[in-house]
């Protein structure tokens, strides 16, 4: 009798020490997203819309998201790339630590979408689309998810 509860004693502190040094699981990569612009440190200031795409010339996806949004340029809609050499401060000052990414931005400097790493010409256009305005997309397919 005595064997048989040492035994479980024994096993239940393996079991516990086994638990205790398991490795944590791995967390995603996280990214921050600036929330606010000061429209000034962009071209056009006084378009309604910017799009700022943070990219580096060093990324594959990158020239794909540029050329995305190079399409939207328009008079109501600036469009910006920022490499992340060429316009370091700006890639520092909004804490930017992950390309592609792409902020669609109102004349009040609010980031209204955004989207991190590559986007669908659909998903990006659609999104900049309702912001302008609003129910002009079909529902499922504001921007966020185009489905």
């Amino acid at each position: 009798m005595v064997l048989l509860v040492v035994g479980l004693v024994a096993g239940a502190v393996a079991w516990g020490l086994q638990r205790s040094q398991r490795p944590e699981p791995e967390r995603g990569p996280s990214w921050s997203v600036p929330s606010l612009l000061d429209r000034t440190h962009f071209e056009r200031p006084d378009a309604p819309w910017l799009v700022a795409v943070f990219s580096s010339s060093t990324c594959l996806a990158c020239a794909d998201v540029r050329e995305k949004a190079a399409a939207l340029a328009s008079e109501e809609v600036a469009v910006v790339a920022l490499d992340a050499v060429a316009e370091r401060d700006l890639h520092q000052r909004y804490g930017i630590d992950a390309v592609p990414m792409v902020l669609v931005v109102d004349a009040g400097g609010i980031v209204r979408r955004h989207f991190v790493g590559p986007v669908t010409a659909t998903d990006l256009w659609a999104a900049v689309a309702e912001l302008r305005e609003p129910g002009s997309v079909p529902p499922g397919c504001d921007g966020t998810v185009c489905g």
